[in-house]
């Protein structure tokens, strides 16, 4: 189908570029991708996210339709219409996490009952649902009950609709005219002895190489100040490096004079030091007027992007309040976020001279006018 290009008909975009941004040793495996937008013929601005729709597994479809005696070609109602149960299960159906209607069929079949199951389901009982459910998967379940009998139907009744996923984007189209940039973590773990795959990033970093990426940008307030004279502060660890990678590039190709000051976090510098040669090169060029990265894992205390706040406390409190900077979080919300806000408002307090209340003021005062924002997952 081709445009207007909309959420409900994303753009199929192309993966001109799937590499990685870790060295020899690296734990995580984190990959730089470019997508080919050419003939889109729509924008995005620097800040926004974008979505992208996946596909599953299609082993773990087979595997799911084998364990329930089915072929796969089997005709299904799924959320998007009457297919092939394989199709269904391919493009339309959450395979890997299960449903609490899924959970329910399965206390019910089970032939000799899933008291375990039965009594996690109570309400007063989530916590504990949520704990045991951790790293389990719809196949998990048809493997632990195979005396349960399904039709094609009524595994599909219970499973969610697969949901597209949304990414941080880290280019500027001014830089890279028809494409745009990923800096994505790829999820591998292991669990009850099956090695599991994060459904979106294992599609884009091994599946997608020959099949379109349908794609569609998903507009942001986190938003790069008007006047390119404005100072900004960016601290972005692991893949929340994205959008400021996209900020940088933006604000070279516009000729904005305000200085720029990036925090980079990882674990180890030797192998997790994303685009270290391209944040090297516009700092020894002056135009990154400061660089703070933090390794976790280099030293026997670790070292996080907080901690390089607090050694840099001086010139942040004049950057944000001499000079009117606009401070940018992007990250993890649950821990990142909470302590770089907390080693911000300590800055303000014993850098400022304010009290507890008056340092909730200025942060709250910051946020009104846009002067701090936050893209926080």
């Amino acid at each position: 189908m081709a445009g207007p290009y909309t959420r409900a008909n994303p753009f199929p975009a192309k993966v001109a570029v799937n590499r990685s941004l870790c060295g020899e040793g690296s734990e995580k495996d984190t990959r730089h991708f470019e997508l080919d937008l050419k003939g889109w013929g729509l924008n995005y601005d620097v800040g926004d996210s974008m979505t992208v729709w996946p596909t599953n597994d299609p082993a773990l479809v087979d595997e799911i339709s084998a364990k329930i005696g089915a072929k796969g070609d089997e005709v299904v109602k799924g959320p998007a219409g009457e297919k092939s149960l394989r199709e269904v299960l391919f493009r339309d159906c959450r395979i890997t996490q299960t449903t609490p209607k899924f959970l329910q069929a399965i206390a019910a079949k089970a032939v000799n009952g899933a008291p375990l199951l039965t009594e996690l389901l109570k309400p007063e009982r989530k916590q504990d649902l949520d704990t045991y459910l951790w790293g389990m998967e719809v196949v998990d379940f048809l493997i632990e009950h195979p005396s349960i009998k399904w039709t094609p139907q009524e595994l599909v009744d219970t499973l969610a609709k697969l949901l597209p996923r949304m990414y941080s984007i880290s280019s500027s189209l001014k830089a890279h005219p028809d494409q745009v940039h990923f800096t994505i973590d790829v999820v591998h773990y292991e669990s009850r002895g099956r090695k599991r795959k994060g459904v979106c990033s294992t599609f884009l970093a091994e599946r997608a190489n020959d099949a379109p990426v349908p794609v569609f940008p998903n507009a942001s307030k986190f938003r790069l100040p008007e006047d390119g004279n404005t100072p900004v502060i960016m601290v972005g660890p692991g893949t929340g490096v994205a959008p400021f990678r996209a900020f940088l590039q933006e604000r070279k190709a516009a000729g904005a004079k305000g200085k720029n000051w990036l925090f980079f976090g990882s674990q180890h510098k030797h192998c997790n030091y994303f685009y270290e040669d391209e944040f090297e090169k516009i700092k020894s060029d002056g135009f990154l007027s400061r660089l703070d990265c933090a390794w976790s894992r280099d030293a026997a205390s670790k070292s996080y992007v907080q901690h390089k706040m607090l050694e840099g406390a001086d010139e942040i409190w004049k950057w944000m309040d001499g000079e009117g900077a606009h401070f940018f979080v992007c990250g993890d919300a649950r821990r990142m976020a909470k302590d770089v806000d907390a080693a911000l408002r300590k800055i303000f307090q014993d850098k400022g001279g304010k009290t507890e209340e008056q340092t909730n003021e200025y942060v709250e005062k910051l946020k009104a006018d846009k002067r701090y924002k936050r893209d926080v997952y």
